[in-house]
């Protein structure tokens, strides 16, 4: 890859407060608290590791039309979750498509706010509420240097730029396009998760001093690998995406997973 690639941002500087005005726009159910999906990226991350206050999880899998991500990236997605998520009734998946919005770059302001317009699936009584979207369009922050592939911009959504992703893997000599959305996903959802010392407390030092909230081991899926261009390729090498590491892992457990 020619590019440096700025792989798995985090929404952590985002956290939109959405007014009256937004949340009555939308006809929700008066016993769902909307607010509760509207929060800081990790604060989440005990009720979607424990069984305490939720059994199961539902993730809501909006896609632009013509940028479904694949089925063997959604099933990756979910065994990663079932891995590491007590949830003794289940985790199951809502996909669906959307037109396009029409932009050919999104900042994350204009992501939350297609979330605000299209997200149906929120908490409920026993029932905690994923919102993942799969982009059309770059990130407005991609320069010609550096591309983002994800972000984690709230407590329980994330967003793919699948057209980027697309780009990266459409050739027999680039990276394989299923390796490269499972990694991306599964790395998002890992700062929804709290890694790395983003909500879920570090069981060890093992936080990345020059790229906070990603961890420090090379080979972890949490490593920040965006600093040369080959980064994101050195991921990607063997049969399998990278995984999380055992202090990743140790990080999660003490904070209510498995």
């Amino acid at each position: 890859m020619k590019n440096i690639i700025s792989l798995l941002t985090l929404g952590l500087f985002l956290f939109i407060t959405s007014c009256s005005k937004e949340e009555d726009a939308i006809d929700h159910p008066t016993a769902i608290n909307i607010k509760a999906n509207k929060q800081p990226t990790g604060n989440s991350a005990n009720d979607l590791l424990s069984d305490k206050k939720f059994k199961s999880i539902v993730i809501e899998l909006v896609y632009v039309e013509g940028f479904e991500p694949g089925s063997a990236a959604i099933n990756n997605f979910v065994s990663f979750l079932t891995a590491r998520a007590h949830k003794p009734n289940g985790i199951r998946v809502i996909k669906r498509s959307i037109a396009s919005p029409g932009n050919s770059g999104y900042s994350n302001e204009k992501i939350a706010s297609i979330e605000d317009a299209n997200r149906t699936q929120y908490n409920s009584q026993d029932e905690i509420a994923v919102w993942a979207f799969f982009a059309d369009g770059k990130s407005s922050s991609d320069t010609g240097t550096s591309v983002i592939l994800g972000t984690a911009y709230r407590n329980t959504s994330f967003v793919i730029f699948e057209q980027t992703i697309q780009g990266l893997s459409n050739s027999p000599s680039q990276t394989n396009r299923s390796k490269l959305e499972t990694t991306v996903i599964t790395h998002e959802f890992g700062h929804v998760l709290g890694l790395t010392n983003l909500g879920t407390p570090l069981q060890s030092n093992h936080e990345d001093a020059e790229h906070q909230k990603h961890c420090s081991e090379k080979t972890c899926l949490m490593y920040w690998s965006s600093e040369t261009g080959s980064g994101i390729s050195n991921m990607l090498t063997g049969g399998a995406p990278p995984q999380l590491d055992a202090q990743c892992i140790a990080d999660l457990r003490a904070n209510g997973g498995k």
